[in-house]
């Protein structure tokens, strides 16, 4: 029997978002660029509706014969993406009003790349998850080359589409080998099925395809071109919500579907974020461009956070939600300092553009500070307590050379994190930044006074992310 209250549970606010992005096409048709201003406000409101009916429907439910299946451990990412989305769909609209390409396609581009989130975050199907990845990346491959008149953007959109491509046809191909030799696409069926090696090297292949939706090592080379070559509002969404999104469900699909098998995965796991950690953090090194060197610190990000997968769902689950919010976060506030980077002449995005802004902004150098110091994981910093717990599930894991590696790879980045603060605080003042748009302004400050505070209350958000993970079992 048709159960339309689980259904709604299950999958209701991806119901609201799709039904929000058919709206916007038909708005948009009938208004044409009268809409193109009030689309972000539309955009943003239908993500924190969606938002909405995620808390409304915390503990999920099933639906479609099993497809889609949610919790609260994904319904948290949902909640943190959703809410990610919707800031940085405010604090792209004056970006693009001012470059001539403020269009109401790109506010719906994020609606239903949102969805896409939405989708592969309740599968409990591969097919589903499929689906929902499609969604996704066929949305912020558009996103990524959205300015059109611009070479770098059309270079980064194409980079990302090719790359995306092939990364696609591993995912598909591994889910293919995985249905050959487990009979089925369900979580749950192919945890209880016995394929052999045959559906070790279909999980292998989705590994693979995974690791490039997250932008880990060795499939990252698209993350740095086109961080610096896409438009920096896309750069902000990239760098925020799709990573929430995808790490969780990376941890979901390998907790889920593939437990019987963990030490299999585990060292597969281990070694991409041992690449990850090295690359991003020696390749961040000698960056001058403050979107490339962030996009590096992505990848090192990244590692550390599949630490926290490869220590397995009952160590590492909750640590995972910790670092992966507190990055969120953070990287929402730096990538509002990217967009504040703005002189006569236009955007600037060089390191040393930010040489003594502590002397013309006080408030802006702080806030900027707070957030380099959190992401960068120096001690009295959330970023700090969110490796510690990611350190410590590690720990309990039998993890000792891979933390070896975090500890280095952390070493190395406080390098090019206190570069910037010392360029910032120290440096003789560069030429004056124009005025900042209001919504980038409160982004950066809401930012950082959110680092602080969920540093100041981390036990009790640390015991809501490790209450919402006590449905898994290793």
């Amino acid at each position: 029997m048709f159960d339309f209250e689980a259904m709604i549970a299950a999958i209701g606010p991806e119901f609201f978002l799709a039904a929000a992005g058919l709206t916007g096409v038909l708005l948009g048709a009938v208004m044409g660029d009268r809409f193109n201003s009030v689309s972000f406000k539309f955009g943003a409101l239908s993500l924190l509706v969606a938002a909405a009916f995620v808390l409304m429907s915390w503990e999920g439910g099933e639906a479609f014969g099993g497809l889609v299946t949610t919790g609260p451990f994904v319904n948290f990412a949902k909640l943190v993406s959703f809410g990610a989305g919707a800031a940085t769909l405010l604090m792209g609209e004056n970006f693009l009003k001012r470059h001539g390409t403020i269009r109401y396609e790109y506010a719906l581009l994020i609606i239903f790349a949102s969805l896409g989130m939405g989708i592969i975050l309740s599968a409990s199907n591969l097919m589903t998850l499929y689906m929902g990845i499609e969604t996704l990346s066929l949305s912020s491959y558009v996103l990524a080359s959205f300015h059109r008149d611009s070479m770098r953007s059309a270079e980064a959109g194409l980079k990302y589409f090719v790359l995306g491509a092939l990364a696609s046809g591993l995912l598909l191909y591994g889910i293919s080998l995985v249905y050959g030799f487990a009979g089925t696409t369900s979580y749950e069926g192919i945890a209880e099925a016995e394929g052999g090696i045959g559906l070790l090297f279909g999980m292998v292949l989705m590994i693979s395809g995974l690791a490039f939706k997250v932008s880990a090592a060795p499939m990252h080379v698209w993350t740095p071109d086109v961080y610096e070559g896409a438009p920096s509002p896309v750069v902000a969404f990239f760098a925020t919500a799709p990573k929430m999104a995808s790490m969780v469900v990376f941890a979901n699909l390998m907790f889920t579907a593939f437990p019987t098998v963990f030490e299999d995965w585990q060292m597969i796991i281990a070694i991409i974020a041992a690449l990850s950690m090295l690359i991003g953090a020696f390749g961040a090194l000698i960056q001058t461009n403050l979107k490339r060197l962030l996009g590096y610190s992505s990848i090192a990000n990244m590692g550390y956070a599949l630490v926290a997968i490869a220590a397995g769902a009952q160590y590492g689950a909750a640590a995972l939600l910790v670092f992966m919010t507190s990055y969120v976060i953070a990287s929402i506030g730096l990538f509002g300092g990217v967009l504040a980077m703005r002189r006569e002449g236009g955007m600037v995005e060089s390191i040393d553009e930010l040489a003594g802004l502590v002397r013309r902004r006080a408030g802006l150098a702080i806030a900027l500070t707070v957030l380099v110091i959190s992401v960068a994981g120096f001690p009295l910093a959330v970023g700090f307590l969110g490796k510690l717990l990611i350190f410590e599930a590690g720990w309990n894991a039998g993890l000792l050379p891979l933390l070896i590696i975090l500890v280095i790879s952390s070493v190395i980045a406080f390098g090019y994190y206190l570069r910037i603060i010392l360029i910032m605080w120290v440096r003789e003042p560069a030429e004056k930044f124009q005025p900042i748009d209001t919504t980038v302004t409160l982004s950066i400050y809401a930012a950082a006074a959110a680092c602080i505070a969920l540093f100041i209350f981390i036990a009790p958000f640390t015991d809501w992310a490790t209450a919402v993970t006590a449905g898994f079992a290793q």
